[in-house]
């Protein structure tokens, strides 16, 4: 016993005389230090889900949901869609079709130099009054040939005449149209004679003869059968026959296209308008 309690007295006498210098290099070291931990970081509150909800629409059941959907890209709104897109270019493409069908009839009327259907005259009206070729320039002419002593087809001819005339200024006021009706035969169709005749068909109506040479002159300039004989005398009875056609004469004296007995007032009125507004368009 007094061994051992000598023993412990002389350990803490030693531990007290070690410098203070040990003690502090041995609690400094890396044993006795308490280990570094990392940052911690905040985290940032987590958002909470929002609670999903159905979307409402106005079908009942799946079954109409889906039945909406076959179909496909289609719908009625569609399909009107197409059909309208359809008839336009339908329409334009048969519009067009006809405007150029036109322009190539008035282009290949049309002759190098003279024009192979048309030309110049001096003739008289059924008022007595000189009128030219050049009296028709400017404007759209409508050249019939016949004769006041015909018994059937120029009073039909005429009544057509004037119901084209009229569905023309309905459709297109102030077209400025000259309707002219030449005479066949001059020995009995003076200017008094043609103004009594024309008046019972139209107002618009001009009237116009000349000599016999004249006259078979326009007409051949036209192309127009002539067959009315020269020198007749007074009361002798003779056969006069022509041509069937209205002839139908842009502003600048060419010919646009002949009418015949195979257009009904209303097709050949309309083939008139189109050509004064293709003119118009064009010029």
């Amino acid at each position: 016993m007094s061994q051992s309690a000598a023993s412990s007295r002389a350990i803490q006498g030693a531990l007290r005389s070690l410098p203070a210098q040990q003690c502090r290099r041995c609690f400094s070291s890396s044993a006795f230090q308490p280990k570094q931990l990392r940052p911690v970081v905040p985290r940032s509150p987590v958002q909470s889900r929002q609670p999903i909800t159905q979307k409402r629409t106005k079908y009942k059941t799946i079954e109409q949901a889906k039945s909406r959907y076959s179909t496909g890209p289609f719908s009625w709104k569609a399909a009107v869609l197409f059909v309208i897109t359809c008839g336009g270019l339908v329409w334009y493409f048969e519009h067009e079709k006809e405007r150029m069908q036109r322009k190539r009839i008035a282009e290949a009327t049309k002759g190098v130099g003279r024009p192979k259907v048309g030309g110049t005259f001096e003739l008289t009206d059924q008022n007595g009054k000189p009128f030219t070729s050049e009296m028709m320039k400017g404007k759209h002419s409508l050249v019939y040939f016949g004769f006041t002593r015909c018994p059937d087809i120029c009073p039909e001819e005429l009544d057509k005449m004037a119901r084209m005339l009229d569905i023309v200024d309905a459709k297109l006021p102030n077209n400025q149209l000259l309707p002219i009706f030449v005479t066949c035969d001059p020995a009995r169709d003076d200017p008094a004679a043609l103004k009594t005749y024309l008046a019972e068909f139209h107002p618009k109506l001009i009237g116009l003869t000349g000599t016999y040479d004249q006259i078979k002159d326009l007409c051949k300039k036209y192309r127009v059968y002539f067959s009315t004989p020269r020198d007749v005398k007074p009361g002798q009875d003779y056969l006069v026959d022509h041509s069937i056609y209205f002839y139908l004469m842009d502003p600048e004296g060419d010919f646009v296209e002949a009418l015949g007995r195979q257009h009904s007032p209303e097709q050949a009125a309309q083939l008139i308008i189109d050509h004064i507004k293709d003119w118009k368009s064009s010029h």
